[in-house]
């Protein structure tokens, strides 16, 4: 308990910092929401003037960070300009649909990346041949952009029609069953998640192997191999709990990666996350939404790095006796 609470002290001090560091940068860029506004000529400057200081944006820029912390411990987390409403429903309703594509291509990159690793780091040593096939996909995947990769998918989807090339949903779906939605949907989820798999798997298929590797060359290991065991036990039983620890670690930072990588994909496969809503928010100067979006990522990523530390904890019994001392 005295390991997890200090690790919760860290990650709310690291959100806070966020927080402050984002609206400090947002208040400082140019223009703003009631910029647009001015220009409009159906709107009055009386109207804008009196919206201005209606959101509190003629306050100091101490007194609007501190309004913004009480709008957060209200589950509010401040008032879209654009919608006159406040941003947490907003962003929470589409955050859903983004942590069901990040955790899909979670689970599918890390089954791979498992596999593929453990093949590889075992090929090193017995079947060279593929370790080196594994070596050059990879970097071929490594070299490829994400935008590039997607538009690429996309161009899949569209001549091959073996899934849909974007949304969430087909606009037949209230008529049919339950079965049919969830097939609609997978239908649906294999362009962006194709797209996450493969731009994230050449790293995390490259920290598995090399984690295994290390592992496996690791005096600990070596003396297991002296005894007679065979190799398939001694990969198994063995090296994979010494490899364990980095790849925690990389576990809790893939979640964060996955994510951010997620809203340039969202916004070109058509997904309703946070991806599109985050792109109008920021076109529009609407502060407070941007800071959301960016204050959930931020959530998100440490929220990995808490869950990898308590991983660590409960795999490590180094970390536990320095955590209880």
């Amino acid at each position: 308990m005295r390991f997890l609470a200090r690790r919760l002290c860290y990650s709310l001090l690291l959100l806070l910092g966020v927080s402050l560091l984002s609206f400090l940068f947002l208040q400082l860029a140019p223009g703003s929401f009631f910029d647009e506004m001015r220009l409009n000529p159906q709107i009055s400057p009386e109207t804008v003037s009196h919206l201005y200081k209606q959101y509190g944006m003629d306050r100091p820029f101490a007194v609007r960070y501190l309004s913004w912390l009480r709008s957060v411990a209200k589950g509010e987390w401040g008032i879209s300009f654009a919608y006159n409403a406040p941003v947490a429903p907003l962003i929470l309703a589409r955050s859903r649909n983004t942590l069901l594509l990040t955790g899909t291509a979670t689970l599918i990159s890390w089954i791979i990346a498992l596999v593929a690793g453990v093949l590889s780091a075992s090929g090193s040593r017995r079947h060279p041949w593929l370790d080196h096939t594994g070596s050059v996909v990879t970097t071929f995947l490594l070299v490829i952009p994400d935008l590039l990769l997607a538009l690429g998918v996309l161009w899949i989807a569209v001549r091959t029609r073996w899934f849909h090339a974007g949304g969430m949903f087909s606009l037949d779906r209230a008529n049919g069953s339950t079965y049919s939605h969830l097939k609609d949907l997978a239908l649906h989820l294999i362009a962006p998640v194709a797209v996450l798999v493969l731009g994230s798997l050449p790293v995390l298929l490259r920290h598995v192997r090399a984690a295994l590797v290390d592992a496996l060359e690791s005096p600990c290991i070596r003396a297991v191999e002296a005894h007679g065991i065979s190799y398939r036990r001694t990969l198994f039983r063995h090296a994979l709990p010494v490899a364990a620890a980095p790849l925690i670690s990389l576990l809790g930072l893939s979640i964060g990666s996955l994510l951010s990588a997620s809203l340039l994909v969202e916004v070109i496969m058509n997904w309703p996350g946070l991806g599109p809503f985050l792109l109008e928010a920021i076109l529009a100067h609407d502060v407070y939404v941007v800071i959301g979006a960016v204050m959930l990522s931020a959530v998100f990523l440490v929220g990995g790095m808490l869950v990898a530390d308590v991983l660590l904890f409960l795999a490590d019994p180094r970390i536990r006796m320095e955590g209880l001392a």
